[in-house]
């Protein structure tokens, strides 16, 4: 039995019948309604390998945009460059201050049950750093995509690669030129450092990184392009700002720009947050309506579970595995 057909047979009921319905209408919207899909990361997902997955949904043309925090952007570089030096905790609801202060000496950053080595962080800080002061110098900022895109066009990166490059979500979006946005770099890694490098006089200024803004008005030029021949849906993993960032793309401009766009006509999101215990990003599917994000007859789907094991179910699905 594959992987859709065990869906077909046993998720009947509760967030398995919704993770279902969810897969079937994401599949549809593709296939038969010649949908274009936005897939949306929070979390630590690229930590959690969901490139596995992700990566054959792009090549096979299933994802057309991405939107992720920058934690996600460069833990998909960091995965592939440095695999077999993490260290997975299967203890780790057990460890102690200590043991986390272990780690630390040890030159390890937990992500739930998964240590990312200080190392790949310094490795990959010195290769984008010249790419940094380049475009500084030429006076051409880039999004943070597309200094990781830049990246990997680096012939000397691949004699450092961990895994297949095929593991690579990113790659596998640039290799598709499908856009990929990231709100909010300065919550990351590389963002941190980006900012301690213009501190210390490394980089002259901000300048040479595009800030959310420039990356909102690309976006929505996106849109209107794309909305013009394709309804364009928007499947959501985890809440926070990559959710958020690019959802109110359509609004801004049927609001603030007064331009008659057309609302998301696909909506999942994968999630644990309540809304009455005051997390926005658990907001049910409905209350979009009143943001002019969604509309009554827009197909929604909230599946409050696990997204490390329900994304990938899902995207077996509309690959037909």
């Amino acid at each position: 039995m594959n992987v859709s057909d065990f869906l077909e047979q046993h998720f009947r009921h509760f967030n398995a019948r919704e993770t279902l319905a969810a897969a079937k209408a994401y599949r549809e919207f593709i296939d038969n309604q010649n949908g274009r899909m936005m897939v949306t990361l929070a979390g630590a997902m690229s930590t959690g390998e969901l490139g596995l997955s992700l990566a054959e949904m792009i090549r096979q043309g299933k994802v057309h945009a991405v939107t992720c925090t920058a934690a996600n952007l460069e833990e998909d570089i960091f995965n592939l460059v440095a695999h077999d030096e993490y260290r997975v905790i299967e203890d780790w609801r057990a460890l102690s201050a200590d043991d986390e202060v272990k780690l630390l000496d040890e030159g390890f950053n937990r992500v739930t049950d998964t240590c990312i080595p200080e190392t790949v962080m310094r490795h990959i800080e010195s290769r984008l750093l010249n790419l940094w002061k380049n475009a500084a110098e030429e006076g051409k900022p880039r999004t943070p995509a597309e200094f990781m895109f830049e990246l990997l066009d680096d012939p000397q990166l691949p004699e450092h690669f961990q895994v297949p490059r095929e593991n690579s979500w990113l790659a596998a979006a640039k290799d598709a030129g499908i856009p990929v946005y990231v709100p909010g770099v300065e919550d990351s890694t590389m963002g941190n450092i980006f900012t301690a490098r213009v501190i210390d006089g490394s980089l002259p200024s901000h300048a040479a990184m595009h800030p959310g803004t420039e990356q909102l008005q690309r976006l929505s030029m996106w849109y209107q392009e794309t909305s013009a021949n394709h309804p364009i849906g928007f499947f959501q993993i985890g809440g926070g700002i990559a959710g958020d960032f690019p959802i109110c793309v359509v609004p801004m401009m049927r609001q603030d720009l007064r331009l008659d766009i057309p609302l998301w006509s696909y909506f999942c999101q994968i999630s644990d947050a309540q809304p009455s215990y005051g997390g926005y990003s658990g907001a049910v599917p409905n209350e979009k309506i009143t943001w002019e994000k969604l509309s009554r007859e827009t197909p929604k789907f909230m599946i409050q579970s696990d997204a490390s094991i329900v994304a990938p179910l899902v995207f077996a699905y509309v690959l037909g595995w």
